[in-house]
């Protein structure tokens, strides 16, 4: 089966509440392909390496959470981007991105899958955040040592995560952001939530899990970040009975 590519924007656009959230880069159609669509790949981000295997795979489209003209980049399309872009122009393939969005989508996003893979149970946006999903709070469905907890996250997610202990006791209640969300920490330990979950780690993180008693945890951007748009892929196979697949292209971060 197919799909027109406008069809399946305008359904992501409404799925996704586009209209709503303000971003950081142009959410939806970013590099327009062949008008039908029926071979779908999905991936975190739009490197060359992706596009090469959607070549491979002769798909119509690619639809990643990480795409480009991100603000404050440069507009200049040479080197990096002009390859990249070249591509998907010379094989007519549609590039499809949409980035927080797919973070907090509810049932579907990366903060949602994460929670799913981690057994994390009653879970809420944090009050007071914006986008409203993008923080979000829950508490462990088995409270556990951060030592446990750990080795969960990696045998979950695949990656051995960064982890700074400040407490002494089991974790029960959490805070987590998928990506490259450290800067919350703070608001986590404000509301007095035992552990802060989310990608990576800035120096001075350590320091605020440290000084507020907060048991830390990074376990990478694209880690964190797999679950959102491989299940927005899922989602799409079953409502318009498209070939999907998703595409792991590797990355440590």
């Amino acid at each position: 089966m197919s799909v027109t590519l406008s069809e399946l924007i305008n359904h992501l656009d409404e799925l996704l509440d586009v209209k709503n959230i303000n971003d950081y880069c142009p959410n939806g159609l970013q590099v327009e392909g062949r008008d039908q669509v029926t071979k779908l790949i999905t991936g975190v981000t739009a490197s060359e390496a992706l596009i090469d295997a959607a070549i491979e795979h002769k798909a119509d489209a690619i639809l990643v959470h990480h795409g480009y003209f991100w603000k404050g980049e440069s507009q200049v399309i040479k080197g990096m981007k002009k390859n990249r872009i070249a591509k998907l122009l010379k094989h007519d393939i549609s590039l499809i991105a949409y980035h927080l969005p797919i973070d907090i989508h509810p049932t579907l996003g990366n903060n949602a899958q994460l929670a799913n893979k981690l057994d994390i149970i009653d879970i809420c946006p944090v009050a007071g955040v914006k986008p409203n999903g993008i923080l979000m709070q829950g508490k462990l469905a088995n409270p556990m040592a951060a030592d446990k907890f750990a080795k969960l996250i990696k045998l979950s997610l695949l990656r051995e995560p960064l982890v700074n202990t400040s407490r002494n006791t089991d974790i029960s209640t959490i805070a987590w952001c998928t990506g490259g969300g450290q800067n919350y920490i703070d608001i986590a330990a404000e509301h007095g939530f035992d552990a802060f979950l989310t990608g990576e780690a800035s120096e001075q993180t350590i320091h605020s899990s440290r000084e507020q008693g907060i048991d830390f945890f990074a376990a990478g951007h694209h880690a964190t970040e797999r679950y959102g748009v491989a299940n927005v892929g899922v989602y799409l196979s079953e409502k318009f009975s498209l070939e999907v697949q998703f595409i792991d292209i590797h990355n440590p971060v």
